[in-house]
């Protein structure tokens, strides 16, 4: 590697990769198009962060030169100076025109040769690479490569888990391969990994949870630098915003409008969890008693215009609103504009409230550290970037988003002891300053990068194997009850494994569980999420990492699905009662069976006498769950993976219960642990490709992986092996 004796001793030149998207210096056209956003506000803001540094000399920003009358000429000039230290650096590579980054690929090649032959003629070369996404990090590692210099890397997003999110869509895997170019990314982020001296990312969850889906891993190599914060633009409030006439319009339905404000703000989406913040207020009326609740999720002119997932939470708001006649005490603005983020935060410091982000799962918290910046003490998630932001900032409280009952005692904490409150917001003025301004970002990436140009920092590169092929090529799945839980020294041991093999093998959930009831039983049982979590008998299906609903799915079995009628024709049987609303879902009616007074096949006789298309299921010989018709876990196992392109042979499925035999039966390689021998699955006893293990829960789902050699060989031993055609 390169190391500079002189060329940083007037201070560092560093050069920072951003390829695709349109970037300048000012009027920056956010929101044009899929490339031209938050990456490219990012790289210019730490661009600007690193130039005000003294020891900086110099801060080249490098970028495609874009030639094209449908684009501003700003894009095509060659160099950009946005000040003395500062200029953006645009490089030919491909078409003159302006295209997607998925078709930069085969132009990067190029585009880097073209910024070594720069480089050369200006005699100058960098003391630091920094490449921003995949196709940067492609041509950094190049040049890393070439010229001998240190390559520092930061992802803004991940294929892996990008792909994930793609067949969460409803895309197939063929159509994500053909849109997105997905695999000669993945091989380029692999690529840089394993040139990179470090990785930069915003919190310490990306670095476990999506860094580690890869073959170069290192976490050794991973540092957590978050972004900075603007914050001329999110500052504490200056006591004259409950004059304003944004107050009014926000609070205009509220019967006592100066109470102090929880304010809760996200997009409409079910992984928010802003029901259960409604919830907690609803359940609470001390709470009710000394604030309001202000819910701004999105914007909207009619919820029945809103996609599916959107008109599922309004729904849920409205239901839980009137539930517990919140009337008057609840503000649903319907819309708000972008500029207006900081005031409202503003107006709910001035009133003294809170700002609630109960998400079940949350990557970084943005929205946290715009609060804290205008001074508003923090309830938060204990998942994800918040416990690194709670942390740093010390300004607020960790709840759990699945128990209600933790926020409604954070809020109440904070809104009850003043002195808390105020501690609470200067610690986070003081905090989002100390950690997450551009100037805190940009003193914590020099000290990062100093000891690495001048090879103080050298860390040793462990030998690293590439897995065979791009993607996992076979999945482990189970039940919850009766199968993973029951022993948890077990559970534990087989959590192990599945770590160890994380990278070619997928761990999926399939439970009769509602969604929220699985996550709070995997989250008492220290579970990690899930590749897929398969919930409600199949009819729901998401997908890590943030566990995007299957909009595809949805739409599937929603043929022919009339549960108004079924509920007609089954509530007033004998023999069966409904389940608690907690257990039923949009694609699942519940009920308790007496099965002395019913037997299955007179519901399905009932059924079908009113030609209703459905499936009909019985679990642990007390839970009726009828069913879509194209829903149940084996039919939703099965989309599953082949959307993800795994054999049905190199699938591993642990049943529980009679609700499961449908995964069990077919190519799979099934096993039925042994508390389970004797009820509903014992009739599989004579099935090919089922292993009865002699071992209870967890501990039998090892014994079962053992028997198939399942990380190996990956088939059942009692069948007869495939001739030797190379004999």
């Amino acid at each position: 590697m390169h190391c500079p004796s002189s060329s940083s001793s007037d201070g560092l030149y560093v050069a920072l990769l951003s390829i695709h998207g349109l970037i300048r210096g000012k009027n920056l056209e956010l929101g044009r198009d899929a490339d031209t956003g938050g990456q490219t506000l990012y790289v210019v803001e730490l661009a600007q962060a690193l130039a005000s540094l003294p020891q900086v000399r110099r801060v080249d920003l490098i970028t495609r030169k874009v030639e094209d009358a449908a684009v501003d000429a700003d894009y095509a000039e060659s160099v950009e100076v946005l000040s003395k230290r500062l200029r953006i650096v645009r490089i030919q590579g491909g078409p003159s025109g302006y295209i997607p980054k998925e078709q930069l690929w085969d132009h990067l090649d190029g585009f880097a040769d073209n910024l070594v032959t720069w480089f050369q003629r200006q005699n100058k070369f960098p003391d630091l690479l920094h490449s921003h996404y995949a196709d940067a990090g492609y041509v950094g590692s190049r040049l890393a490569s070439m010229l001998g210099l240190p390559l520092i890397h930061t992802g803004h997003s991940l294929g892996r888990v990008k792909r994930s999110r793609f067949l969460a869509g409803g895309l197939s895997t063929e159509q994500i391969e053909a849109r997105f170019n997905i695999s000669r990314r993945i091989e380029a982020e692999e690529l840089t990994l394993a040139t990179a001296q470090r990785i930069i990312t915003s919190t310490s969850q990306e670095i476990q949870e999506q860094y580690a889906l890869y073959d170069h891993y290192q976490p050794e190599k991973m540092c957590v630098i978050p972004p900075g914060t603007n914050l001329d633009q999110f500052q504490p409030s200056d006591g004259g915003e409950q004059t304003s006439a944004l107050f009014r319009e926000l609070t205009r339905h509220l019967r006592e409008p100066d109470k102090p404000i929880i304010l809760a703000l996200s997009r409409p989406d079910r992984r928010k969890n802003i029901a259960a913040l409604v919830e907690a207020y609803g359940q609470s009326s001390r709470l009710q008693e000394l604030a309001n609740l202000m819910i701004i999720a999105g914007n909207r002119e009619d919820i029945d215009d809103l996609d599916e997932g959107a008109q599922e939470v309004f729904h849920e708001l409205l239901v839980a609103i009137d539930r517990f006649d919140l009337y008057g005490k609840v503000a649903l603005p319907k819309q708000h504009r972008r500029d207006q983020v900081p005031m409202i935060y503003r107006i709910a410091a001035a009133s003294g409230g809170v700002f609630v982000n109960p998400a079940l799962t949350e990557p970084f918290g943005l929205t946290l550290i715009e609060a804290a910046a205008t001074g508003l003490p923090i309830v938060a998630t204990e998942d994800g970037g918040p416990r690194d932001i709670l942390g740093n900032c010390r300004n607020g409280i960790l709840i759990n988003p699945l128990e209600p009952s933790t926020i409604r005692d954070a809020l109440l904490r904070l809104l009850e002891d003043p002195a808390l409150w105020r501690r609470s917001r200067e610690r986070g003025l003081a905090g989002v300053r100390e950690h997450y301004s551009w100037d805190a970002h940009a003193r914590r990436y020099q000290t990062m990068v100093e000891p690495i140009i001048h090879c103080s920092d050298v860390l040793p590169r462990p030998l690293l194997e590439r897995r065979r092929g791009l993607y996992s090529d076979r999945a482990i799945v189970s039940d919850l009850d009766q199968n993973l839980l029951g022993d948890d020294q077990s559970l534990q041991r087989l959590l192990g494994v599945l770590r160890h093999h994380r990278t070619t093998t997928k761990f999926i959930i399939a439970t009769g569980r509602r969604f929220d009831s699985a996550l709070k039983l995997m989250k008492q049982h220290r579970m990690p999420e899930p590749d897929v979590l398969i919930t409600s008998s199949g009819t729901e299906i998401y997908h890590a990492p943030e566990l995007a609903a299957d909009i595809a799915w949805a739409r599937h079995i929603d043929h022919l699905w009339t549960p108004h009628k079924v509920r007609r024709v089954l509530d007033d049987v004998p023999g069966l009662v409904r389940q608690p609303k907690l257990e039923q879902s949009r694609f699942k009616l519940s009920y308790f069976i007496d099965p002395r007074r019913i037997e299955m096949e007179e519901i399905k006789r009932l059924l079908h006498q009113e030609e209703l298309s459905v499936h009909a299921q019985t679990a642990f010989g007390q839970f009726l769950d009828i069913l879509p018709l194209r829903a149940s876990k084996g039919l939703a196992l099965r989309y599953v993976a082949d959307r993800m392109g795994i054999a049905l042979n190199s699938v591993f499925v642990a049943g529980g219960s009679g609700a499961d035999e449908d995964m069990m039966r077919g190519n799979t390689l099934a096993a039925v642990v042994a508390n389970r021998h004797h009820e509903e699955l014992s009739q599989l006893l004579e099935v090919e490709r089922v292993y009865f293990a002699r071992r209870p829960y967890a501990e039998g789902i090892l014994e079962a992986l053992e028997f198939y050699d399942f990380f190996n060989s990956c088939r059942d031993p009692r069948e007869p092996r495939p001739p030797d055609m190379s004999a």
